[in-house]
């Protein structure tokens, strides 16, 4: 069974409460890294959480949440190994796994509805990496890097 690391900040709380009802319908384990309510919080403690969890292998993936999404993707793809995508629609949710091997789902809490968010999330936990060879060429490129990088 996939457990997924799932966090918000106080913009993306009340998509994350809803995403928690739905991710139980779909019989899919998470463990909860915050936010508790909507009272403002720092979304990078929230999101190097999630992260760190995903990189450690605790969790096979994650969902970040924040206003916008963009925070919580800034903060999420500063760890290596993550490769967090800010998807708004089921289209680019899709490739983000196929062609990138996206571990970490990134949204909007204050960009997109409930409803579009469960079909985005719904489409992302159920596709697969194409594993083609461009990709995974692609991905290596990436790696060297990171590697490079932080050494």
């Amino acid at each position: 069974m996939m457990k997924i690391a799932l966090g918000s900040d106080h913009g993306g709380y009340q998509l994350k409460e809803n995403l928690k009802e739905y991710l139980k319908e779909l019989n899919v384990e998470y463990i909860d890294f915050g936010c508790e309510n909507e009272k403002s919080v720092d979304y990078p403690d929230i999101g190097f959480k999630v992260a760190i969890e995903v990189k450690s292998g605790k969790c096979d993936r994650g969902i970040l949440i924040c206003g916008t999404g963009i925070g919580m993707s800034v903060v999420a793809n500063k760890v290596k190994g993550i490769r967090a995508a800010l998807c708004h629609n089921e289209f680019t949710a899709r490739y983000s796994r196929e062609h990138n091997d996206a571990n970490i789902l990134v949204l909007g809490g204050r960009v997109i509805g409930s409803g579009l968010a469960k079909e985005i999330v719904k489409v992302w936990l159920n596709t697969e990496f194409s594993q083609e060879e461009r990709h995974i060429n692609r991905l290596n490129k990436i790696k060297q890097e990171e590697d490079k990088i932080y050494k």
